[in-house]
């Protein structure tokens, strides 16, 4: 601000514009400041959560002891009537919802106004419908391939203890923290993310109860989510209604299984 006398002891009072330089430097301040408000609390729990939860991945023997203890939850489970089932049907988070035809290797995958089915043998066979009308435009390969990542995730949820001796599978005998047996599986091939592991626990009659995980899409190891609610379908296979994990609940509904 300038002052310069004027007539009869007047005084005329320039105002002089902000430098631009200034208001940038300003501009840049405020822009940092939002930024470390915003990103600081998420940065510092992250650490406190990675301290906390943060475990390596188990060693472990792979062999006839390993291969017999996922026989037991195997047997725990009753595999014989998941191998017979023909139709699964569910719902994920009230999300993702699903008509699996087993049997045939296909899948209904719905969310939103979108319905995709998904054919498992060649996905180029896949059909695409935006509400009931079919879908052919530009991104009908993008529906495909987000309803197969969306299924590959959201199955393993419900199914996974069923997996453990799928091909490229390694399995692993793991003594816990609390001297109990523990079943350590990596899956080497297949799936969206291979080279992801999961350690069951399992209760007195080898059934899962939970499992820790470490896999490619969580950046902390061995976080441990609940396996529980379980449900005995029509066809006799048993299959989990909800999971926890931290403070997050994942839950399933409208289990069905059925054999035609």
């Amino acid at each position: 601000m300038l002052k310069i006398p004027a007539f009869a002891g007047m005084t005329i009072t320039l105002n002089h514009p902000m430098p631009k330089q200034s208001k940038t430097k300003r501009i840049l301040k405020i822009i940092g400041g939002i930024i470390i408000f915003l990103t600081l609390p998420t940065l510092l729990f992250f650490g406190f959560m990675y301290l906390k939860y943060n475990e390596d991945l188990p060693t472990g023997q792979q062999g006839a002891e390993a291969d017999a203890l996922a026989t037991q939850m195997l047997e725990a489970l009753n595999e014989e009537a998941y191998l017979n089932t023909d139709y699964i049907e569910w719902t994920f988070k009230d999300v993702h919802h699903y008509k699996w035809y087993k049997t045939d290797k296909s899948v209904e995958v719905s969310w939103d106004d979108m319905t995709v089915i998904l054919d498992l043998k060649n996905k180029e066979q896949s059909k695409v419908f935006a509400g009931q009308q079919e879908y052919n435009g530009t991104e009908k390969q993008d529906y495909i391939n987000k309803a197969e990542r969306y299924f590959n995730n959201d199955s393993f949820w419900l199914v996974a203890p069923y997996k453990v001796f799928d091909a490229g599978t390694e399995r692993r005998l793991v003594t816990s923290e609390d001297g109990k047996d523990a079943l350590l599986v990596t899956y080497t091939s297949g799936g969206n993310t291979p080279g992801d592991s999961y350690l069951w626990h399992l209760d007195a009659n080898g059934k899962p109860k939970s499992y820790q995980m470490w896999v490619d899409i969580l950046p902390i190891g061995g976080l441990e989510a609940t396996w529980e609610g379980w449900t005995t379908t029509a066809s006799g296979v048993q299959l989990p209604t909800f999971h926890k994990m931290l403070v997050f609940d994942l839950d399933i509904t409208n289990v069905k299984g059925l054999s035609f």
